[in-house]
């Protein structure tokens, strides 16, 4: 494991970071002993740096954290979480949450403690809160060592926020693709440059990167001399930015752990070729040209008031355009969102109020976007997914009829 240093406190941190937002799940809920059990394996690894916060699984991200660094694992890492600032609306406000998140962490510091998701709009209205006293105090009361915030939106309000207090750190998007989407490649060099150590997230664009990857994309990677999966070249492009100090990773595949564990064992800075850089900007227009939406998946568009499951709904009709020989999408569509498994969350029930633009971190244009899905992945939902269902009936029923007979048992 590689590791690099926040320039302001001398801390090593491992270039990977482990981020809690999508951690493995069972019916629904996590798997918190196959949770816990890869938290473990990467502490052992040598990842020293654990992103979480309050809205990540609904609250439970956390919490299985706090137990994951029990028996000793504690010690061994930091630990970043972040102040939801939706849930404040008094100054006392932040002292209650940063409280609850002590006890919920099982621990009496956070390590690294960010202002979640700033914009121009979130921050002035916390700076009107009064969040830097807080900050002040909190450091000085050792509840929290180092403050940051994580960042969605335009760089002109990133470089204000940059500018506003004695950061140690701050946490943006950053990949192949956003090299000019929110704060950007001037962000990264600009907080670099006033000595913030950077850390990001959605290296992959939340998993869209690492594969499966379309065709036209997968002959440009296959055509390297030296092989690298899709996701060791998207962490690879990010982490050959020296400004970049750890490069967090959703991970909740044990084989994409190990993968991660062990790129981030020899991804130097700038040590990407002139060929190797080449390729990635062949690849970057290729999906550029394919892609239709560009959703990184993180939720924050939830819940939607009509029932919308709008990331969802946008990775379907992604895949239905990069992967054009696979006729899945569409059928996955109707059997995840039309009803067939589990309650109904397409696109076509979006009633145009708005509010899931106004929490997109990406900006994106969301209700006239659901209209373009409805359009493309809808036409025969209303026919097939009843049909689909009395199919499903009649297999479930036959095999009732089966296993009845089977027993030596009557069937009425």
């Amino acid at each position: 494991m590689l590791y690099r240093t926040i320039p302001k406190t001398g801390d090593r941190l491992s270039i990977l970071g482990f981020g809690c937002m999508r951690l493995p799940e069972k019916s629904g809920k996590i798997d918190e002993e196959r949770a816990i059990r890869q938290i473990r394996h990467a502490i052992d690894s040598g990842v020293n740096y654990f992103d979480t916060a309050p809205a990540y699984h609904f609250g439970k991200s956390e919490q299985i954290l706090g137990r994951a660094l029990l028996d000793g694992y504690r010690e061994k890492v930091r630990i970043a979480t972040k102040l939801p600032h939706w849930e404040v609306r008094t100054a006392s406000d932040m002292d209650r949450i940063l409280s609850r998140q002590l006890v919920t962490l099982q621990t009496d510091h956070i390590d690294y403690y960010l202002l979640h998701s700033m914009s121009k709009e979130s921050w002035e209205k916390m700076a009107k809160l009064g969040v830097l006293a807080f900050l002040d105090r909190a450091k000085s009361e050792g509840k929290i060592t180092n403050a940051g915030f994580s960042f969605h939106g335009t760089i002109t309000a990133f470089k204000v926020i940059v500018d506003a207090y004695d950061w140690q750190f701050c946490q943006i998007q950053y990949n192949f693709l956003d090299e000019n989407n929110q704060a950007g490649t001037e962000g990264l060099r600009y907080a670099a440059g006033k000595n913030l150590a950077v850390i990001i997230m959605e290296p992959l664009r939340g998993g869209n990167l690492a594969g499966p990857v379309p065709d036209e994309v997968q002959k440009i990677w296959d055509e390297a001399p030296e092989k690298r999966s899709a996701a060791e070249w998207g962490l690879c492009w990010v982490w050959d930015h020296p400004e970049v100090t750890v490069v967090l990773s959703g991970m909740n595949d044990e084989a994409h752990i190990d993968e991660n564990i062990r790129v981030a064992g020899s991804a130097l800075p700038q040590s990407l070729t002139p060929d190797d850089l080449a390729r990635i900007g062949r690849v970057k227009e290729t999906y550029r040209r394919l892609m239709k939406v560009g959703c990184t998946g993180c939720g924050y568009c939830m819940p939607c008031p009509a029932g919308v499951d709008i990331p969802g709904c946008f990775s379907l009709y992604n895949a239905h355009h990069l992967f054009p020989k696979d006729r899945s999408a569409k059928f996955h569509y109707f059997g995840r969102h039309g009803g067939l498994i589990g309650d109904v969350s397409y696109a076509g029930l979006c009633r145009q109020c708005g509010k899931c633009a106004k929490a997109c971190p990406q900006h994106l244009p969301i209700p006239q976007l659901m209209k373009d899905v409805k359009a493309d992945m809808e036409g025969g939902m209303r026919v097939a997914v009843p049909a689909l269902k009395g199919g499903l009936w009649c297999m479930n029923k036959a095999s009732k009829i089966r296993a009845s007979f089977s027993r030596g048992k009557s069937h009425d």
